[in-house]
Parts: C-alpha cells; sequence; structure tokens
C-alpha cells in the first residue's frame, strides 16, 4: 500500500513539473529554456537568455521559412529545372517557397501544394495514330489507331479518308494518251522560224543561179 502511494506521489509531482515547464505554441524549448519563435521569413541568430528574448534575422538570399520558428537557418528555396521540364511560376521569398509549373509540352508526374516537383515530355503519337485526348499540365496525351481506310501524321486530332488515285469508272490517263497524233487534223504543224530563213535563203540563191547560166548561155550563142 505504502509503495502505491509513494509511486503516484512520484507520478503526480513529475506531471506537475512538465505541465509547468511545457513552452506554449509561440514559444520553442531549448537547453530547459522556452525562447519565443520567430517569424516566417526569419530564423533564430541568438536563443534567448536569462534577460534576453530570442534574436531573429532575415532569411538569407535564396532561402525561406513558412512558419513561425526556432530553427537557426532557413530552408532553401525550391529549384524549377528547366531541364526537367520545369518553370517558375511564383518566385521564392523570406516567407514562402518558390512554385513550379511545367514547361509547354510537359506534364507534371509529381505535383504538392498547386505546385510541380518533377515532369515528363508528352507523348508523341506515331504515323497512323491521331490525338484522342490532348495532353495537359497534369495529363499525358492519349493517342488511338485510326480507323481503317483513313490516315493520319500523328499530330492531328482526327484521321483524314483515303482517296483513292484512280476512281471507278473514269478512263485511266496513259502515257500515249499525251502524245500527238502527227496524222492528226486537229493541230498543224509549226515550223520554227530558222528553218523558214534558211528555205527562203536557199531559194533565192537557187533562182540567182538558174538566170546567171541562162545569161551565160545567151552570150555564148551570140558570140558564135
Amino acid at each position: 500500500m505504502f509503495y502505491l502511494l509513494k509511486t503516484s506521489a512520484i507520478a503526480l509531482l513529475f506531471f506537475i513539473h512538465k505541465a509547468c515547464s511545457e513552452c506554449n505554441h509561440a514559444q520553442y524549448e531549448i537547453d530547459g529554456k522556452c525562447c519565443s519563435m520567430c517569424s516566417p521569413g526569419t530564423h533564430v541568430y541568438k536563443h534567448c537568455g536569462k534577460d534576453i528574448d530570442t534574436m531573429c534575422v532575415d532569411c538569407a538570399a535564396g532561402t525561406f521559412s513558412d512558419q513561425p520558428n526556432g530553427v537557426i537557418k532557413c530552408r532553401p528555396c525550391t529549384a524549377c529545372d528547366e531541364g526537367l521540364g520545369l518553370k517558375t511560376v511564383k518566385e521564392c521569398k523570406p516567407s514562402s517557397d518558390a512554385v513550379c509549373g511545367v514547361l509547354e509540352g510537359n506534364y507534371c508526374i509529381d505535383s504538392y501544394e498547386g505546385g510541380c516537383r518533377a515532369a515528363q515530355k508528352h507523348t508523341t503519337c506515331k504515323p497512323g495514330h491521331f490525338i484522342k485526348h490532348p495532353g495537359t499540365d497534369f495529363t499525358d496525351t492519349v493517342c488511338e489507331n485510326c480507323p481503317e481506310n483513313s490516315h493520319s501524321d500523328g499530330f492531328s486530332t482526327s484521321c483524314t479518308p483515303r482517296i483513292d488515285r484512280e476512281p471507278k469508272g473514269l478512263p485511266i490517263d496513259t502515257p500515249e494518251d499525251n502524245v500527238s497524233d502527227p496524222n492528226s487534223g486537229s493541230k498543224s504543224l509549226v515550223l520554227p522560224t530558222s528553218v523558214i530563213i534558211l528555205v527562203a535563203v536557199v531559194a533565192v540563191v537557187v533562182v540567182i543561179m538558174m538566170i546567171a547560166v541562162a545569161v551565160a548561155v545567151v552570150y555564148l550563142k551570140r558570140k558564135k
């Protein structure tokens, strides 16, 4: 009985001591002391002392603290790496972290609190497939096969019906159809200008020679 009372008394004293020594929600405990927390955007420069309250300083560039704290160093800002398909949509401030979004042509594969930690490129549909659902910032592109007798280059949201090159019931042109018939009277033979001039010159020369021969014959007859 005495042992039970002794144990209960010790436990009661322990809880009373703990309750009296617990820090409130605006304080943090260090070395058995309750020190005032630093506000968001700052961190502890020097813990509180016997007669001195906590000394706080602003977060350094590239760091932040978004909660009341008792830390001696602010957290590094998140870097939005373009090489990972990310871009900065909200700059880092002393009291808030940066927020990353996705670059065009990518979608988020690891999201958090309206931001994104990692992204991946949208799937590119292959020829013969069409885009059933275009990719968004948070979903990948969905591709689907084109129906029979249709095609797509893979970049369209629909397929194009195939058109027969030789429609039924229509005559098919052959190379012979495009060659003119030399005996056909529908087209006249057109000689080049140079040929016409050459023929005219030859004709004139022949006429002159005939005249010269005739004159020579007459002259010889009279001389006899």
